[in-house]
């Protein structure tokens, strides 16, 4: 029996899946070079999701050593804002690499529709030609 709050040591689900992740981040990069190649966005648009993605990574990994040590928390509307401005590849990582944010399942549905709605915006963007 386990206690209240202790952690199997058994494999732990959640976060997108390998195949979810994968499916994004490779969306994410056919709308990216799509795009750049054919000049319907500017190219500094890949340096700014590299960014985002290292700043949320980096949001992510605060927010689990505050967890840890019991510190005041990242706010989940910072966490998922990150991502929807184009960090979310960062944040799967952190969910993969860390194990953060990887379970509840309110902030995984949130998290994947910030997904969705920043593909949807990019590859809107890239449609207009902005």
């Amino acid at each position: 029996m386990r206690r209240h709050g202790a952690r199997s040591s058994g494999p732990r689900r959640g976060g997108p899946s390998p195949l979810v992740a994968g499916l994004s981040i490779a969306a994410l990069l056919l709308v990216l070079t799509a795009a750049t190649a054919t000049h319907r966005l500017p190219g500094w648009i890949w340096a700014w999701h590299a960014a985002a993605s290292l700043l949320c990574f980096a949001l992510y990994a605060a927010d689990k050593s505050a967890a840890q040590a019991g510190r005041w928390r990242t706010p989940e509307s910072t966490l998922l804002t990150a991502g929807l401005i184009g960090g979310w590849p960062g944040a799967i990582a952190a969910h993969h690499l860390l194990r953060h944010k990887s379970v509840k399942p309110s902030f995984r549905v949130a998290f994947h529709l910030t997904v969705a709605a920043e593909l949807a915006a990019l590859s809107w963007w890239a449609w207009l030609g902005l």
